[in-house]
């Protein structure tokens, strides 16, 4: 069985590093934690009087049904996402990558923008469900995908909607919505995840010693957590709570909260 002094040694080893990331990795910046209707409604208590689900809120479907409610949920997200600092455990990742022939790549299932908030290239962060940080027509008149920057959501977060004014298509002038994969979602563009995974895929086959590094990716929706199992690569999962590995690759678990765990890989490398 490895243990931390092996991963020191994988990632010293290494010509590569690949990062998978679930929605774990922001606790640490201060972002909620959506997990069980208690701890989403304790973020949103508008929601939780109306006993309104999070598959419910963050489905295409609200967007039809109540607009204002819906960007009220999603603007105070893209404002708390654009506020707040990503912790110093991205910085750590990135000096672990610095001296690798292939650097880092980072995989995620989070829509926050943090990777690249935080100094990741652009052009080598996969969001797989997409990112509050571009919009898409709602009624999906095109193809297109636009950047929400010059959006700037006013909300009233004690009812959970939007005062200002609603986001609106170039192309068709319905409402707009992130550009996000949601429940029961089937209108969500997905050509920018799509090329991302692209040039993640050609990034993997080049790297002959890749390692990866998984921080709070949980098994209920397990995307990020299959992909960091499937991609070759010797493997460190950082999960407090769902700390379970397979048994049939090169894996070690550190049952940390995010920060901690990057900071005691850190600690490895520097007694290795």
């Amino acid at each position: 069985m490895p243990d931390l002094r092996d991963c020191a040694d994988w990632i010293k080893q290494a010509d590569g590093l690949l990062i998978t990331a679930g929605a774990g990795m922001g606790i640490d910046s201060g972002l909620p934690d959506f997990r069980g209707p208690g701890g989403f409604w304790a973020v949103y208590p508008a929601l939780g009087k109306a006993r309104i689900a999070f598959e419910s809120i963050a489905n295409p479907a609200a967007f039809e049904r109540d607009p204002r409610m819906a960007w009220g949920f999603y603007g105070h997200r893209l404002d708390l996402y654009r506020k707040t600092t990503p912790h110093p455990g991205f910085g750590i990742l990135l000096e672990l990558a610095e001296n690798m022939k292939h650097g880092a790549w980072a995989f995620t299932s989070n829509v926050d923008g943090h990777f690249q908030k935080a100094g990741f290239a652009s052009n080598r962060v996969c969001e797989i469900h997409g990112s509050i940080h571009h919009l898409q027509c709602i009624a999906g008149c095109s193809q297109q995908i636009w950047p929400a920057a010059d959006f700037e959501p006013q909300v009233d977060a004690d009812n959970c909607r939007l005062l200002s004014e609603l986001p609106h298509c170039p192309q068709c002038g319905q409402i707009a919505r992130p550009n996000i994969l949601m429940f029961g979602d089937w209108g969500w563009i997905e050509r920018r995840t799509a090329l991302q995974q692209q040039r993640l895929q050609q990034w993997i086959a080049a790297v002959d010693r890749l390692v990866c590094i998984e921080i709070g990716a949980g098994a209920q929706i397990p995307t990020v957590r299959y992909f960091s199992e499937n991609c070759g690569a010797k493997l460190i999962r950082i999960n407090p709570g769902e700390p379970e590995i397979p048994q049939n690759i090169s894996a070690f678990a550190i049952a940390e909260p995010g920060l901690a765990g990057i900071q005691q890989l850190k600690q490895a490398l520097a007694e290795s």
